[in-house]
Parts: C-alpha cells; sequence; structure tokens
C-alpha cells in the first residue's frame, strides 16, 4: 500500500533537533531510553499514525495512516502476525484449497460479532468484497481482489460475449491464442454502449443432472472478457481475427456483482473462485480491503456511513471520536468474538506527519510508540543507542512515479536519463538505507533473483536526452530546452517528503544542469492527482508490501489505473505474472516474476531509489508491537506490562 513516508524533516528543523538530542544525549545514555518510560495509568495506548485518514472506509484508501486505523476497527477472514504479517485464522477458524488452487473455502467462526451485536456471517463477506468492486465505490485497492473471477471484469466495466443461439458464453480458451486482452491497455469503467436487455439462461445452467447455482456456474469454463468501452471494444476485436470472424450477431453483456466468484455456501461458509492460481491469495486476506463491513449500515447512511454518530464495525475496537487533523479514539468493543484477549480499553491515535514534533512527545512521554520511519536519520547518531528504538529490514520501497501518457516523460529515453542521472548511493547514504535499482527489495525474499535496473551514468543520461530533442545546434544535450517542456516534480507536502524531492532536484541540477520545479500539495489531493495522471512529468511515491510476496510490488503494474500513477501498461508484463502465479514450483514462480520485473525496468515507468529500514519508536512497557516487515499490528494483541521485568526493549546497535 501507499506509504505517506516521514522519515527526514527540513534543514532548519534538522538543526532544531541536533539542538534537541544534544540537550538530551546525557540522559538517554544513563537511563538507556529515548526519554520517558513511566507507564500509563490506564490501558490506554498513545499512538501515532500518521497524517489525516482521508475515510475511515477500508475499502477506498490505500495508505498505511489510514490502514492502520482501520485494522483496530474492522476485523477479516484473517489477521497479519505480529512479527512476520503472515496470515493467521481471525473470523475464519481455518480455511482449505482444492487440488487446483482454484478455489479456496473459509469457515467462519460463530461467535462473531458487529460492534451493534449482529452475528457476522459469509453472507457479510460476499456483500463487503463485491462492494469493494463496485465502479462508483472507487476503491484503489480494488484490483487485489482480481484474482477472484470475474472481479477484475465487474471493476473495470468489462462484458461477456453472449451467443443467442447457442444460448450460451464465448468461452476465454477459445480465444487465448490470440491474446485479446492484449489490444487494449485494460478494461474501462465507462458503461456499455450495446448490451443486451434480456437473454436466454446460459448453456452451462441447462444441462438436464444441473441446477442453477452458483457453485456450477463458478465452475464453468472462464468466459471470454471483453472491455465495456466501444472505442478499446473494437481495438480488441480488431487485433484477434478468429474473435473477429464470429463477433456478428453476438450480445454485449455486462459483468455484474453477482458474476463476481464468491459465494455464501451457508451461514457460515465462504467460498471463492478463483481466475487462476494465486500462491499469494492467503496471505492478502488481513488487508483492509477484504475486512467486514456492516451492509445495513453502509446502505443507510451512504458516504456518512463511517461518522462515529453512525458507524458500525467489526474489529475488537469500535470508533469513539474523530477530530479532524488532530485525533482519531478508538474504544475495546465487548461484542467482539475475541474481546477477551483484548487488554487495551482504548487506543489515540494522533494524527501527525512531523517527525520534530513526533520525537518531541514521545521524549516527553506523551506518545507510548510510533509509526514507522518516524526517527529522524539526523538522530540516529542517538536513538541507535536507545533500547526503544526498533529497526528491522521491511518489506518496502520508495520510488518515484513517471507520466508515462503525455509530456517529456512519454519518451522512454527522457525516462531513462533521469533515472539514471540520480546517485542513489549518495541519496541512501544520506538517508541511511540501502540504494534500489529495482522494484522488489533485495534479501526480503530468500531465491528471488536480484533483478537491477539502470546505474549513475551521468554521460549516458545527455546522449539520450539530446537524442530525444533536448539538443542544442551542434547535437549536446541543452538542459534550457528540457526545463521549457514545463516539466514538474510532484509531491506532498508534509515534512518527510520535501527535503526527499529537494535532494533528486538538486541531483538533476548538479547532473544535468536542469532545474526541475517542484509542486507540493496536501496528502490527500496528492494521491488523488497522482492517480488520475494529473502531473507532468515526475510524482513521489512509496510502497509497503501489503502482504509478504514480491508480486505484491509487481501487481502494483497490473493494471494501469488505480495505484499504478504512471499510466504505463504492457500485455505481456501481465502475461508473465499470469503465468508466475500459475506456476506452482516456488522457485520457477520467482524466476518468471524476475523477468517480469526485468521488464518493467526496462519501460521505466518509475525510478527505483531506497530500501527503506521500520525505524520506530516504542516504549519498553509496549508489548505485542514489533518491528515487522509491513509495519502492520493486530492491536488486539498490544497492551501496557507495567512489571519492568517483563519489559521489551531492543538491544542497542553500537556497530552503526
Amino acid at each position: 500500500m501507499r506509504r505517506s513516508r516521514s522519515s527526514f524533516s527540513s534543514l532548519p528543523l534538522v538543526l532544531a533537533a541536533c539542538m534537541i538530542v544534544d540537550g538530551c544525549a546525557a540522559s538517554a545514555h544513563n537511563s538507556g531510553f529515548f526519554g520517558s518510560t513511566t507507564p500509563p495509568r490506564e490501558n490506554i495506548l498513545h499512538y501515532v499514525s500518521g497524517g489525516e485518514p482521508e475515510t475511515l472506509d477500508p475499502q477506498i484508501p490505500n495508505l498505511q495512516n489510514e490502514a492502520r486505523i482501520c485494522l483496530a476497527l474492522f476485523d477479516g477472514l484473517a489477521e497479519y502476525d505480529p512479527k512476520s504479517n503472515q496470515a493467521v485464522p481471525a473470523l475464519a477458524e481455518r480455511w482449505e484449497v482444492n487440488k487446483d488452487s482454484s478455489e479456496v473455502t473459509f469457515h467462519l467462526r460463530r461467535d462473531g460479532r458487529f460492534s451493534n451485536g449482529d452475528p457476522i456471517t459469509a453472507r457479510d463477506f460476499v456483500y463487503t468484497i463485491r462492494r469493494g468492486l463496485t465502479p462508483s465505490v472507487a476503491s484503489r485497492t480494488a484490483s487485489l481482489a482480481y484474482p477472484i473471477k470475474y472481479a477484475q471484469a465487474f471493476n473495470e466495466g468489462g462484458v461477456f460475449l453472449y451467443d443467442p443461439k447457442t444460448q450460451a458464453f464465448l468461452l476465454e480458451k477459445d480465444f487465448a491464442d490470440e491474446a485479446v486482452t492484449n489490444a487494449t491497455p485494460s478494461l474501462s469503467s465507462q458503461p456499455v454502449e450495446s448490451v443486451a436487455a434480456e437473454y436466454p439462461p446460459i448453456a452451462e445452467d441447462k444441462t438436464p443432472d444441473a441446477d442453477t447455482s452458483f457453485h456450477r456456474l463458478m465452475h464453468a469454463p472462464i468466459r471470454l472478457v471483453l472491455p465495456g468501452s466501444d472505442k478499446q471494444r473494437k481495438a480488441a476485436i480488431e487485433a484477434n481475427p478468429k474473435l473477429k470472424a464470429v463477433v456478428d450477431g453476438k450480445q454485449f453483456v455486462p459483468a455484474k456483482a453477482d458474476d463476481v466468484g464468491i459465494e455464501a455456501v451457508d451461514d457460515y461458509t465462504l467460498r471463492i473462485s478463483l481466475m487462476q492460481p494465486a500462491p499469494y491469495f492467503i496471505s492478502m486476506m488481513p488487508h483492509q480491503f477484504f475486512r467486514v463491513i456492516h451492509q445495513k449500515t453502509v446502505e443507510q447512511f451512504g458516504n456518512a456511513w463511517t461518522d462515529p454518530s453512525h458507524i458500525v464495525t467489526s474489529g475488537a475496537f469500535t470508533l469513539k471520536e474523530w477530530k479532524p487533523y488532530d485525533r482519531i479514539v478508538v474504544v475495546r468493543d465487548p461484542h467482539n468474538w475475541d474481546a477477551a484477549r483484548v487488554k487495551l480499553d482504548q487506543i489515540v491515535f494522533y494524527l501527525l506527519d512531523s517527525t520534530q514534533t513526533i520525537m518531541s512527545l514521545y521524549k516527553a512521554g506523551e506518545l507510548d510508540a510510533t509509526y514507522n520511519h518516524t526517527a529522524p536519520a539526523a538522530w540516529l547518531s542517538v536513538l541507535r543507542a536507545s533500547k526503544d528504538f526498533m529497526d528491522a529490514p521491511e518489506a518496502a520501497i520508495d520510488y518515484y512515479n513517471f507520466n508515462t501518457t503525455k509530456g517529456p516523460t512519454k519518451d522512454l529515453r527522457v525516462r531513462k536519463a533521469l533515472n539514471m542521472s540520480i546517485d542513489k548511493k549518495a541519496l541512501a547514504d544520506w538517508r541511511q538505507v540501502r540504494p534500489l535499482y529495482g522494484m522488489v527489495p533485495t534479501g526480503m525474499f530468500a531465491g528471488y533473483p536480484e533483478t537491477k535496473g539502470d546505474q549513475l551514468d551521468v554521460e549516458k543520461a545527455k546522449h539520450l536526452l539530446a537524442e530525444a530533442g533536448y539538443a542544442d545546434a551542434r547535437g549536446n544535450f541543452d538542459p534550457k530546452k528540457l526545463e521549457a517542456s514545463e516539466i514538474e516534480l510532484l509531491t506532498n507536502s508534509d515534512g518527510s517528503n520535501l527535503p526527499y524531492a529537494e535532494f533528486i532536484q538538486a541531483q538533476w541540477k548538479q547532473n544535468l544542469g536542469v532545474t526541475i520545479p517542484m509542486r507540493a500539495m496536501e496528502a490527500k489531493t496528492f494521491f488523488r492527482a497522482q492517480a488520475a495522471l494529473d502531473y507532468k512529468g515526475v510524482s513521489r511515491t512509496g510502497w509497503s508490501a501489503d502482504y509478504i510476496d514480491p508480486y505484491t510490488f509487481l501487481s502494483i503494474f497490473y493494471t494501469p489505473t488505480g495505484t499504478n500513477g504512471t499510466g504505463w501498461y504492457d500485455p505481456k508484463y501481465v502475461q508473465l505474472l499470469d503465468e508466475a502465479n500459475r506456476t506452482l514450483d516456488g522457485q520457477q514462480r520467482y524466476q518468471l516474476l524476475a523477468r517480469a520485473e526485468q521488464l518493467l525496468l526496462d519501460a521505466q515507468p518509475v525510478i527505483p531509489l531506497t530500501v527503506p529500514t521500520t525505524r520506530l519508536m516504542k516504549k519498553p512497557y509496549v508489548k505485542g508491537m514489533y518491528p515487522n516487515p509491513a509495519g502492520l499490528y493486530p492491536w488486539k494483541l498490544i497492551y501496557i506490562e507495567r512489571d519492568q521485568a517483563k519489559w521489551d526493549y531492543a538491544m542497542p546497535d553500537m556497530s552503526k
């Protein structure tokens, strides 16, 4: 998911931070901790979650600051393991996968309850997932559900091709050799222009021994899916001679919510049918997109259903208070199935993104823990010697997007040049992290081949830019011509991102002589602009793993919309990803994923930059919180320990 990174402060704040650190260094050294270690009297956790959330609807946003809060308010089929972030049972007591990995059956516990006391059943999960895929909901994480049968078709406004003569839908396998979907970058969310209003029962439901059950439909061969947009659909048909020869007389039938392959077999059995094997599917179930919501509340209050006066939740906590740009308070829900294990009575999520403020509040004992990357680089020499500094490898990357659809960065040569004119080692040294040259963080997934993009090469960068038309009369690169193209660097404006963008900006000035202007936005506006490709050139971003598998990083570009933010799309890339996920041998799957990653790097829709580490602060009396790979926690397992003999703390790393 997107990260609103907060790892740096601006230069004046860094100087102020150093003064504060110098003043407290002696006390930190003497106690072994950074600031106060007095536990709160009440079972209340004071935590900083990041900036103001766009929404608490778990299916819409894709930022970590929103995810942290949603994970407290909503429960899922599975929960994150507190140390590994792997999926462990939650509302589903167990699950099973069929022999060809095309179907998963979840068995729900019978004591699941919403915060109003209503039982949680399999039908609630059917509603939740189908609702998240509904185009009008505008979920930015809907693509997580695309492995489910016809989920992508429904979410992107796709259509099936129906033959009224045979009373059957055309099947994907009959046109697979022509790769129908390769003719268009994605399905379109536009309405279908020509749809059969009524059509006879489909053939797969008319065999003598058949019933009309959803289960039988899901086991029928996969239907052919075409774009809903008339223009894109015509292009797909023209590109496929076999399809073009048979399309006359057929009807275009829009994919509906009922077509999505999720079924309530009974109140406590949920069956999900997949388009193809997805080895990572179970590991996605703790993600907030799949966390169950209360249908009646959503339908009654519409967009206002998450207001504190309306909201009905399903998690270990329910919403008590939301003061915009200040705090969100959640309280223990006695109706939750696992309430007996919940030791915190309340969590106060402070809505802060200034690392200066965060660290000052933490030192004073006003905060019990902070989220990832809140320990500023300028403070690390002191913080690394503290027992409450938590650091570990993280399944995350920092990178910048290119707008590949317009302007100078539509040209691959420009994208390549801007990438290879950044000294990523210098950037990483400044941040005290590792440089990144690919899209998958190195060293995180054992056995995954290391794939590297272009290294620093300023002369080659200038040559590419001259080739792209930014040259003087003698054919040499002319920086002024690139500046005249109105290229810009877009970033969100919290204190962590501006200095980062300034470093990149300075690299281009130093190495290319180009001044690329920077435009800053508030995070909520920024991510909407990025998703809409409403920027000229380059925009900052980052990604933390939604699940612990390399595919979480590569799937960002499975479609040109949603979380992509670049407009780049290549059907060959999608084919490689699909082939990888059909491959049951783990090492062979990794090889195919690495081939897809190399194709991505060759196309350069992004600038890989750095691989962060967790870098968070946690008081020793906070138990159950670990510096895990995704920076997400099962809040119900966290508690305040007042017995000092049982406190958690890190052994200071004095080698740095």
